[in-house]
């Protein structure tokens, strides 16, 4: 495995789905992972920059939307190379009634954001018992 080169990834500007985004500024796709267990999917999503004060997840009609706004910051001095680009974040999700949305919750820490959708209760797999007679 050291003979691997690690590869960074570019940001991905966001590219217009349905609608339009009412906000100036440049805004991100954030890279997320996604992942499942018996009882709830978990969605981590890379935000940098973000802080809970300029975090807005939103729920509806099955559309689960995250939107982050990062603070501008002022640099001091002549900028001489310039390779992470400053934006806000938006993506959204389309959930459907395997998740119970009542009970969906979030963290944010260090700049990655934990969404836990836990799954409503006819989606949890469970074992039949069995009797004899």
């Amino acid at each position: 495995m050291a003979d691997q080169e690690i590869q960074a990834s570019e940001k991905k500007e966001l590219t217009h789905e349905k609608g339009e985004l009412t906000h100036e500024g440049l805004y991100f796709t954030p890279a997320v992972d996604i992942y499942e267990t018996e009882k709830e999917l978990v969605l981590l999503a890379d935000m940098p920059g973000v802080d809970v004060d300029g975090l807005d997840i939103d729920l509806e009609d099955n559309t689960l939307s995250i939107i982050g706004k990062i603070g501008t910051e002022e640099l001091e001095g002549e900028g001489l190379l310039t390779e992470y680009r400053l934006g806000n974040y938006y993506r959204n999700f389309c959930l459907t009634d395997t998740v119970d949305q009542r009970r969906i919750s979030a963290t944010l820490s260090d700049g990655v954001l934990k969404l836990t959708l836990p799954k409503a209760e006819k989606a949890v797999p469970r074992k039949i018992p069995i009797s004899e007679g």
